[in-house]
């Protein structure tokens, strides 16, 4: 996601600075090839005007501490804005971290696929006091929407979305799995086909293309447990979810008959 939007950016004139430290040369070839140039943490502070964070959620908190103090002490203070998966409460206490030091901060939620050639791209929702600082962002090719609401605002949503697309792809795969198991998969599939053929096609699709980012949706399925609440019955869905997905991501790296067993399913 990160460098098809910078990719973009790049396309529409704008010097995109990106920090390669740590990064394997997977991630070093994308960059080099979406146009971004690699900057030091100090060089980021000093000449970008907004700096994006769009890295996997188990990694969000660390990069924001990583530039919270970097930027409070910084004359020129460019916009950060977490645009990760992350929970509200992650969120949360990512403002505590920027409230303390004084730099700002904007809440990010990326909704959809990442851009390709001249398609739409996805929406990028801002919250908080800053968010409306953004709408520039729009002038080169991004689609910005702002939420009226605090920081934790953009997240809530991208977590009710994500519950919901996300939702229904662990409840066809751990259904579909089921089924096989049971010796009804065949029956399964035509009842869908007659009486659900549009949620059958989508399955056909949403499916298979889960499987490599399986690993990634582990936290975010816990992430959206936490935000419903652990008081609520149905937070304990998203929990197996969690599991469902980490069973995945293991099977993609394993011997894929899981994986093997749904495109049986989904190609008889």
């Amino acid at each position: 996601m990160g460098s098809a939007i910078a990719a973009r950016l790049t396309r529409q004139g704008v010097k995109v600075l990106t920090s390669l430290e740590g990064r394997g040369p997977r991630s070093r070839e994308r960059a080099e090839a979406a146009g971004m140039q690699h900057a030091d943490d100090q060089r980021l502070v000093d000449e970008a005007g907004v700096i994006l964070s769009i890295v996997p959620p188990g990694q969000a908190n660390a990069l924001a501490e990583r530039f919270a103090s970097r930027l409070g002490r910084a004359g020129h203070a460019p916009l950060f804005v977490d645009c990760n998966a992350v929970g509200v409460s992650t969120m949360a206490g990512i403002e505590r971290v920027f409230r303390r030091t004084g730099a700002r901060l904007v809440d990010g939620a990326i909704i959809g696929f990442p851009p390709k050639g001249d398609d739409p791209g996805p929406a990028l929702y801002f919250s908080g006091d800053a968010a409306s600082d953004l709408k520039g962002l729009a002038e080169y090719g991004l689609d910005v929407r702002i939420v009226d609401g605090p920081i934790g605002a953009a997240s809530a949503l991208k977590l009710s979305y994500a519950g919901i697309t996300k939702g229904l792809v662990a409840i066809a795969t751990a259904m579909v799995l089921a089924a096989e198991r049971a010796g009804a998969g065949a029956a399964l599939k035509t009842e869908l086909a007659l009486s659900q053929p549009e949620l059958l096609a989508r399955f056909a699709k949403t499916l298979p293309d889960m499987y490599p980012k399986a690993y990634r949706w582990v936290e975010e399925m816990h992430a959206i447990s936490e935000f419903i609440g652990a008081e609520f019955p149905e937070a304990l869905m998203y929990k197996g979810a969690a599991g469902l997905y980490e069973r995945i991501a293991a099977d993609v790296a394993g011997d894929r008959e899981t994986c093997k067993r749904i495109d049986a399913f989904l190609a008889s």
